[in-house]
């Protein structure tokens, strides 16, 4: 009976132990580095490097037009030339499981065929899914600040 006792104990309290131990999640650090990198393949119109960092289902809503990947990349490939500077900020990020988003302020520099400067500055939000233990972009929505 005395060797019963200890077994439930030791049982019990390897039960309360676990339970208590946090839940671990991601670092909020790796989605804001999938989206960093995302811009950068916006940067070089690079299609492949898109698709890499994005679900197959990736949605992006800009400027009231719902894109993919390929319609951006053939966007931008219809001008002479075509450069972008993005700076992301006021980033809140989270994380959890297989799911997580990052709220944000963008400011961008977009130079066109050499000549047109254009400047904006955005309210955007990102949803990242999990994909075989890596983070992907899901969906991507861009707002014109007023």
């Amino acid at each position: 009976m005395k060797k019963c006792k200890i077994v439930i104990v030791f049982l019990l309290l390897g039960t309360i132990i676990s339970c208590q131990q946090k839940r671990q999640t991601d670092d909020p650090e790796v989605l804001k580095q999938v989206l960093t990198e995302y811009f950068d393949g916006i940067k070089t119109l690079n299609k492949s490097k898109l698709d890499s960092l994005t679900t197959k289902d990736f949605i992006l809503f800009e400027d009231g037009k719902i894109w993919n990947n390929d319609s951006l990349v053939n966007f931008g490939k219809q001008f002479k030339s075509f450069t972008g500077e993005w700076k992301l900020y006021n980033m809140t990020t989270f994380v959890d499981g297989m799911s997580g988003y990052i709220v944000y302020e963008d400011h961008g520099d977009l130079v066109i065929n050499d000549t047109l400067a254009l400047h904006f500055n955005w309210l955007e939000s990102a949803n990242f899914k999990k994909v075989d233990g890596n983070w992907k972009l899901a969906f991507l929505h861009s707002t014109t600040k007023k």
